[in-house]
This record gives C-alpha cells, sequence and structure tokens, in this order.
C-alpha cells in the first residue's frame, strides 16, 4: 500500500495527468507494469462520489473540453450528477486490454484495476463512494461490490438496464449476490428492448439480494425517442430522453436509501 501510495504522490508531482476545462483523466499504476485510466470531475461540497462502469467495451471515450465523449447513458450524464452533487469517477480501460469484454469483468485482475483506481480516487476525495453500472458496467460493479464487502468506503451499488441474461458471463443473477450486505438500487426500463437485459428477468437479482440492508427496484417508463440498436445508448436501454429524471431518481435514493 505505500508502494502505491508512494506512484500515485508522483504522478501527482509530475504532473501525470491531462487537465481540461472541467474534468481530468489519470493513468494511474494498478498492476506490475499495467496503468488503467481514470476520469475525475469534484464538485464542490460533495457528499459522495458516484464511481461509474460504462457499458458495452468500457472506458470513456476522448475527453474534450472536460467530459467525455462516449454517448452512454452514465458518460454522457456526468454534468447531472454533479449537479446533484455528488464527485464523478469513471473508470477507463486498462493498458492490457482495448475493450473490457464479459470475461474480463469478473476477473481477479480487473477487480485489483478497481481497487487500485478506487484507492486513487480516494486521495482527490475522501467522502464515501457509490458503485454505478449500467449494461456491460453492471457486471463489473457487482463484481467489484462482491470483492469489496470488507471497503468500509463503499457507500452501496446502483445497477442501471442490468445484463440479466444467464447465457452471458457474469449476468448480474449469476453472480454470488448473497455476499452483498450494503445498499442497492436496481433501475431499468420497462421497455428496454435488449434481449440480454430483459425487464421481466430483473426479478432474478432482487431474489438474489437476500443480505442486503436496503433494496429498491425502479422500473422506468417514458422516455424518447429512440432509435438504433436496441442495445444501444440512444434506445430505451439507455434511457433516451430521460437522462435528468432517471439519474434524479437515482441520486435522490442514495441521498437517502430506503425500500
Amino acid at each position: 500500500m505505500r508502494r502505491f501510495r508512494w506512484w500515485i504522490a508522483l504522478i501527482l508531482a509530475l504532473g501525470g495527468c491531462q487537465a481540461w476545462a472541467d474534468g481530468q483523466t489519470f493513468r494511474i499504476p494498478t498492476r506490475p507494469g499495467v496503468e488503467t485510466s481514470v476520469y475525475w470531475e469534484a464538485q464542490e461540497g460533495a457528499k459522495a462520489t458516484v464511481f461509474l462502469f460504462t457499458g458495452g467495451n468500457g472506458g470513456y471515450g476522448k475527453v474534450v473540453d472536460g467530459k467525455p465523449t462516449s454517448h452512454n447513458f452514465l458518460a454522457r450524464s456526468v454534468a447531472l450528477f454533479l449537479a446533484d452533487g455528488y464527485n464523478v469517477a469513471i473508470f477507463g480501460l486498462p493498458s492490457d486490454t482495448p475493450a473490457l469484454d464479459y470475461g474480463d469483468r469478473v476477473n481477479p485482475r480487473h477487480l485489483a484495476d478497481v481497487r487500485a483506481a478506487l484507492e486513487f480516487v480516494r486521495t482527490k476525495s475522501p467522502v464515501p463512494v457509490w458503485l454505478v453500472g449500467t449494461s456491460r458496467g453492471t457486471v463489473s460493479a457487482t463484481y467489484v461490490a462482491i470483492g469489496s464487502v470488507d471497503d468500509p468506503g463503499i457507500a452501496g451499488l446502483v445497477l442501471t438496464s442490468s445484463v440479466t441474461a444467464f447465457k452471458k458471463e457474469g449476468a448480474v443473477p449469476t453472480q454470488n449476490l448473497a455476499a452483498l450486505k450494503l445498499p442497492v438500487l436496481v433501475v431499468h426500463h420497462a421497455n428496454d428492448a435488449c434481449a440480454i437485459c430483459r425487464p421481466y428477468e430483473v426479478d432474478w437479482i432482487m431474489k438474489g439480494l437476500k443480505n442486503t440492508p436496503v433494496k429498491k427496484q425502479l422500473m422506468v417508463t417514458g422516455g424518447g425517442p429512440v432509435g438504433g440498436d436496441p442495445c444501444e445508448s440512444y434506445h430505451y436501454h439507455g434511457y433516451a430522453g430521460q437522462e435528468k429524471e432517471v439519474v434524479d431518481l437515482m441520486s435522490a435514493w442514495m441521498h437517502n436509501p430506503t425500500n
């Protein structure tokens, strides 16, 4: 741990970040010979940080004028989380892979990368951290939450447009959900037409959360217009046209988790 903190201090001292108008990107050492990118943007007076896992192949695209260019629901909602009083961190990609597939997200290497990224984020702000994933990012968020049950700095878990199909490696219902003992919010769109994220299968997640002190399911409706692939960002799967509504619902619950 001392060696890792020394690395962090060295990065900051040497200007090992790329500064933009608002947010910043950092490349931090996470495993021997491996660096992982992290997007960070602070909100003055924030009481918590949202640590975001995007869907698809992961990452947040390029950063232009201080904002990520990814069209992923979470990446394009950075300003909304900030407005609701949260610091924002987005987990990027490790240097030894161009993409995070399903198997990559339920691998001890992934957990090591994320833990190092979380440690770094805490050097920026010591407030509690909420793990938030969307689509394939829910595989990561769930896996990390289960692997971090002894971490008191993690406030809870929020899953949006969860991967529910049992045929997919790491699908949320197939993970050891009973190990979770922290608040969990599950958000899904009632019209999500993605074949691996069927709304009726969300019940399997809720049934698996046997030991969480607080859990809630929010099945939202509305939004649009939508278009394109039903598993992509601008369909109901990505809450097109209702980003603020959904982020505000998530934020309100994180401020005051209730069943």
